[in-house]
């Protein structure tokens, strides 16, 4: 049974796409994800950052991992939906898409929607946030600052 917090976060995430005229299911902040994630059977993390920020500048521990552009070179990873349907198999199971700041993510939970994917949402903020004034992330917003779990290396 769903919990009267999660159908208020779901139904948060619901009218905050509705308003940004998003094509998925919901976007989230850091902490209302982790709070999704704790509450909802089968929800998943899917962090769409490259192999070298999850190695270097950390990773959320339990996360599915699938880059959506391939490091070094950048370019787009096209098995990505391939990846995720089999990672993911479950279409009706929330997917939150997670990246650095949620430009990424976005793209991801677009692709992940119109794949039939019923509750895909885009983290927003991601990983590390936006810029600060100095050029620095980390400090203005993101699923570190929030002071959620993650780890490094």
């Amino acid at each position: 049974m769903m919990t009267h917090a999660a159908e208020t976060l779901l139904e948060i995430a619901r009218r905050r796409a509705s308003e940004l005229g998003l094509p998925y299911f919901g976007a989230v902040t850091p902490t209302e994800a982790k709070a999704l994630l704790d509450s909802l059977a089968g929800a998943r993390l899917i962090d769409v950052r490259t192999r070298a920020e999850w190695d270097y500048v950390g990773r959320v521990p339990g996360s599915t991992l699938i880059e959506w552009n391939t490091y070094p070179a950048g370019t787009r990873n096209e098995s990505f939906l391939e990846e995720l349907e089999r990672k993911l198999p479950d279409k009706d199971a929330p997917a939150l898409f997670l990246c650095r700041s949620g430009q990424r993510s976005d793209s991801a939970a677009r692709l992940a929607a119109q794949a039939g994917y019923g509750k895909a949402f885009n983290v927003l903020e991601g990983f590390e946030g936006d810029k600060d004034s100095e050029g620095h992330r980390g400090t203005v917003g993101g699923w570190r600052k929030a002071g959620l779990p993650w780890v490094q290396g």
